[in-house]
């Protein structure tokens, strides 16, 4: 059945209208017809089985016929990651949203070869947004995560964010397998954490002095392994044990 995205504005009532890019997909691409069923995400847990009940040249309106609430994520997740080289950000966004994260927040490091400035900022923010609903329109994810404006790592750090549990992708000594810190804080609070953020650095890593800050802060380090691993390898992988941890293995 066929996927679209209304905002939860948007969204409201017994009768659901698509417009713009949305109902020109529906129109031109799908050729739509009355009594069509498909699906409506709102990207906050509700989903929306919907009829086709009309349309015009730039609106299509629709009948919901029955919805559902899903449960909210049991972990709030944020991947904060080296915005990589190419368009390889776009597949990390893509995966992030799949596998589950709340939140995702490209960071402009110091060893980050792209340079953007204050215009492309936000064009890119903006463009990123959409990748994420593109990606609950073809996964059915009923949770549509947030992408932030790119920033760097200090910007992040002076909101002062507190998580439960905080982790960093590290290639130095001294790192522990994630399940580690999982199995840690599982025994200390008897239940699986509700907030996490994962570090992940671009090509190159984080720079030491990025490291340290981010360590200050509360970041555990953790191995990926023994190789090195692409910045999007290491996204996927980060995300793939913490939707294990809190979701196969929660208390």
């Amino acid at each position: 059945m066929h996927r679209f995205y209304l905002a939860p504005a948007q969204s409201k009532g017994d009768t659901l209208f698509l417009t713009g890019a949305e109902a020109h997909h529906g129109i031109r691409v799908l050729r739509l017809r009355r009594k069509d069923k498909v699906t409506v995400l709102n990207g906050a847990g509700v989903e929306f089985l919907c009829e086709v009940a009309g349309s015009d040249r730039d609106k299509v309106k629709l009948t919901v016929l029955q919805q559902r609430q899903a449960s909210p994520p049991a972990c709030r997740i944020t991947l904060l990651v080296g915005i990589p080289k190419a368009k390889i950000i776009e597949s990390i966004l893509q995966k992030a949203t799949e596998l589950g994260a709340s939140r995702i927040v490209p960071l402009v490091t110091e060893r980050v070869v792209v340079k953007l400035n204050e215009r492309e900022v936000s064009r890119k923010a903006a463009k990123w947004q959409q990748i994420a609903i593109e990606a609950i329109k073809q996964s059915g994810a009923p949770w549509l995560p947030q992408v932030e404006t790119p920033m760097t790592p200090d910007q992040f750090l002076e909101r002062k964010e507190q998580f439960e549990l905080s982790l960093i992708a590290s290639l130095q000594p001294g790192t522990k397998h994630p399940r580690e810190y999982f199995d840690i804080f599982r025994a200390a609070h008897n239940r699986s954490p509700h907030t996490v953020s994962i570090w992940v650095g671009p090509e190159g890593d984080f720079a030491p002095s990025e490291v340290n800050a981010i360590r200050a802060a509360g970041a555990s380090p953790i191995t990926l392994g023994s190789l090195v691993l692409r910045v999007e390898t290491a996204a996927v992988y980060c995300l793939s044990v913490v939707d294990y941890e809190v979701t196969a293995t929660k208390a």
